[in-house]
Parts: C-alpha cells; structure tokens; sequence
C-alpha cells in the first residue's frame, strides 16, 4: 500500500481563518466611504488586505489596543507633529498587523503627514483620504454589517460543502468524481497525487489536461490523511477567492478521499482508476490533444519519446494487477485495465528491447491468447496499435490456448486498422457482403461465419471446416452456396483477399458500434 505514516497536525479551525470576508477595496466601494469622496494614496496590492474589523481611534498609544486585521478610521487629531514620531507611529500600526488606514481631511488637519505616507508607501499599507466629513459610526455600521454577512454566508456555504461531500463519502463515490467535485466547488483545476506524485485524478475545468499538470508548482494542496496514514496530496490551481476558503474546500475533498481509502482498504484503487480512465480516453478518442494524454502518461511514468511502445490485449482468465506487476518485474512502464472481457495493457520499453512471444506470454500468464499492436512512439500512434491489437483479438476465433498473435504479422489487418475511418472501405464491406447479409438475416444462416472461416484458413478447406464446426460435406454446399450469392470465384486469391478485407471492415463496424 503506497501510503505512509504521518504526524496527527491540527490543520483546522472552527473559524476558517483563511477566508477573505472584505478587502480594503471592498470598503472603499461602500457608500458610506464613498460619501467622503476617497483620494487613495497608498493603493495597489495594499487594497488587496483584508479587513477582519473596523477601529475608530485618534490616539497616538492605539497600535497595543488592535489585534491586526483592522482598518483604522482617524482624523489625526490625538497624533505627533514631530517627522521622527510619525515614522515610528506609522510603523507600530503596520506591526500591528493593521489592515490599511483611512484618514479624514480637515476635522483635524489639512493633509496626511508626509511621513505617514511615506512608511505607508514603503511597508505597502494601505492610505485613503476622506476629502469630506462623513459620519465614521456610518461607516462602521456599514463595514460591521457587510463583514457579518460575508461571514454567515462563509457558514452557509461550509454547511453546503459539508453536506457536498458527505454526500460523496456516504456514496462511495471514486475518486475522480470526488476530484470533480472539488473542483467545481473550487472554480479552479484540482488534481489528486498519491505518494510518489502520480496522477491518479484531474479536473481541469476547460483548461487542458498538459497545462493543469504543469501548474502544479504554484499551486495550494493539502494531504489526503486520516488515522495517521497519508495516501496522497489533493492540489488546486489558483482560482478565485471562495467564501468558506479555498483551502477548506480543499479540506473537505481530502476528507471525502481519505474516507474512500479508509473503506477500500487502502489506495490500491487510486492506480486501477488512473490507468483505465487513461485506457478508456484513449480507446475512445476523448482528447482534444495528444499533449493531454502525453502529460498523464509522462505523469504515471509512462514514457513515449524515443520508447518502444505497444498496444497489448491479452484474453483469458487472469488477475489484470498480476498482469501489471509481471510487466514492471520485466523492467516496462505499463498501464493497465480490464476492458470488457479482456485485459487491455500500454507497455513502453527501451527502443533497444526485443518485445519476444517468451517475455510476452510470461507477463500475459499460464494459457492466455495475447494480442500485440504495431510499435509507436506517440499518442496517435499508440492509440492505433492498442485499436489494432483489439481488432486482431476481436478477429481471432481459436481455441484457448497460450499463443501470440502480432497485427504487424496480419496485413490486411493493419490495413483496416489504418483505413478504420475511411468511408470508401465501409461501402466495400457492405457491396462485396450484402448478399451473405440479406440470405442470413432471412434465414438465419451462417454463410457470414463459413466465409470467415474459409478466408483464416485459403489453402486448407478441412481446418476451414473444423474451424466452422461443420461437416466437410456441409462446409462445401455452403462454399456453393457463397458462391452462387456473390457470382464470384472462390478460389481466385483476389477475390478471397478483397472479401477478407471486407470482413475485417465489418467486425471494426461492429466492434465499435
């Protein structure tokens, strides 16, 4: 289990302290202060603070009586005249952890000691000048009231989550849904790392898969723990400010996670979920971009560039994790998925290793048929082989066994596989066997499945008979019969080549309807 012990921290507190309820812009906006026609002399990034309380006071001793986060309404009446005084009055208010100060013109003085600006503008605290007489209990009735409502909507919106991912956790939701989620909540790109930093999850929210990965560098995370047992990390990318605070919905996703591990027995599910949403994006084309599905297999470990690379089916009954870990022990990236009745697997080794039906049949395990796509070195590439090594397996109609079957050994094909979606091949398929078609949908026939059987085996009609689990005899009246409804020659090798093509065309159509 790829988790590990970790120290039990508080990381919470009942009142999410990392919420921005109101910034200073956000009380410049109010039309209380607004009445006092605001000239902002310190501005910028300063605006940005975020203002816990609102604190009236003249006097000089003011910065012991705050405990930061408040923004200081005064008409400098009580304050020094001396340069030197200021500076150091400037300076215990910044320490003081204040939010900005807010400064009425001409009840006491004229102007803003230059001092103050100049350590306000130095230290980046916000300075606003009332250049009119407003009524400062006003603009602290306005400021207190919007502050309790941002706050009770930060509770609401806690509950809400809360009640979100309880939700989830009581489902036994997977996963890549509880990412979603959090993501949703968020606004903002989240991913879910396990330990070693792979991938197992992401949500980007419009924004491509390659770029959510390589932001990660910048972005807030928090561990995915409980019962002092650490499976992972869930991140966000920067996104917009949330009321109840990022990093809490961060919190409550980790949870939802963490009680998923706790029910599954581990994160043992985390890989099986990374590696078949990778299978079943690519089988089924849901990427807008290679670079997508590059970044989540480089971020898996799976290599591309300068690799040899295959799509890999192998069917018969076996564990897929087995099949996973033999091919590791053999010294290959793999990912790997079970996909309907088969075992679907990516494999990437050294350009310079020898892919040989040994090495193959020993990772595929005791009397399983594997299926092997051409080799590739990129994501449309790969995409092809694994469809090939599919259609192959989907076209193979022997018996159990160990065996291995390779498409770049099959040309026709590798041929469809690379003519899957061409119009032209489809029509050919329908024209040369809408006889066979029509003459088994009325009848009920075979005639489909005898003619399969005749193109795997062209010299050798007693295996084409066994394989269609007839009678010599009967095999033959049913070759006539194929015959006669296609008026062509059945021992002519062009014709049994174009109507292999056309059955191979037909299966892809069927396979992928």
């Amino acid at each position: 289990m790829a988790s590990e012990r970790s120290d039990i921290r508080v990381i919470r507190t009942d009142r999410p302290a990392h919420s921005v309820y109101l910034t200073v812009a956000d009380v410049l906006a109010d039309p209380a202060v607004q009445a006092g026609e605001p000239d902002v002399l310190v501005g910028g990034a300063a605006l940005d603070a975020a203002v816990r309380w609102v604190h009236v006071s003249d006097s000089v001793g003011v910065a012991r009586l705050l405990d930061g986060g408040e923004l200081l309404l005064t008409t400098g009446a009580g304050w020094p005249f001396d340069d030197g005084e200021l500076r150091a009055f400037a300076s215990r208010l910044h320490r003081a952890g204040i939010a900005g100060i807010v400064f009425e013109l001409g009840t006491a003085r004229d102007a803003v000691p230059q001092p103050v600006v100049d350590v306000c503008a130095t230290v980046g605290l916000a300075l606003v000048a009332l250049t009119r007489e407003v009524k400062f209990v006003a603009v602290t009735e306005a400021v207190h009231h919007a502050l309790i409502a941002a706050q009770t909507h930060a509770l609401r919106e806690r509950q809400h989550l809360h009640e979100l991912f309880t939700a989830l956790s009581l489902q036994g939701a997977p996963a890549d849904v509880v990412v979603a989620e959090t993501a949703r909540a968020l606004g903002a790109p989240v991913v879910l790392e396990n330990l070693a930093r792979e991938v197992i999850a992401a949500e980007g929210l419009g924004m491509p898969i390659a770029e959510v990965l390589d932001g990660r560098g910048g972005a807030e995370q928090v561990p995915v723990q409980a019962r002092g047992v650490r499976w992972g990390t869930l991140l966000a990318l920067p996104g917009p400010a949330h009321p109840a605070g990022r990093v809490t919905v961060l919190e409550q996703g980790a949870t939802a996670l963490a009680f998923g591990c706790i029910a599954d027995g581990g994160d043992a599910e985390w890989s099986l979920l990374a590696q078949r949403a990778v299978i079943d994006d690519l089988l089924g084309a849901r990427f807008a971009r290679a670079d997508d599905i590059d970044a989540r297999l480089r971020a898996g470990g799976f290599a591309l560039a300068e690799r040899q690379c295959h799509g890999i089916v192998a069917r018969g009954s076996a564990s897929i994790s087995e099949l996973a870990y033999r091919a590791r022990q053999a010294g290959f990236a793999v990912v790997a998925a079970r996909v309907d009745d088969d075992d679907v697997a990516l494999f990437s080794l050294p350009a310079s290793a020898v892919l040989s039906d040994e090495v193959l049949l020993r990772i595929a395990g005791p009397d399983r048929a594997v299926f092997v796509g051409p080799v590739s070195d990129d994501v449309l590439g790969l995409l092809g082989s694994l469809r090939a090594a599919r259609d192959l397996a989907d076209s193979d109609r022997a018996e159990a066994g160990a065996r291995v079957r390779r498409v770049d050994d099959r040309p026709l094909e590798r041929l469809v596989a690379t003519l899957r979606d061409d119009h032209r091949l489809h029509e050919h398929s329908e024209r040369m066997l809408a006889p066979l078609i029509r003459h088994d949908q009325e009848r009920r026939g075979d005639l489909l499945d005898v003619l399969a059987a005749l193109v795997a085996h062209p010299g050798n009609r007693s295996a084409a008979a066994a394989a269609s689990h007839l009678s010599r005899s009967v095999f033959y009246q049913r070759i006539t019969l194929i015959g006669d409804l296609l008026g062509a020659d059945l021992d002519d090798g062009e014709t049994i080549a174009a109507l292999h093509l056309a059955l191979l065309a037909r299966r892809r159509t069927a396979a992928s309807a």
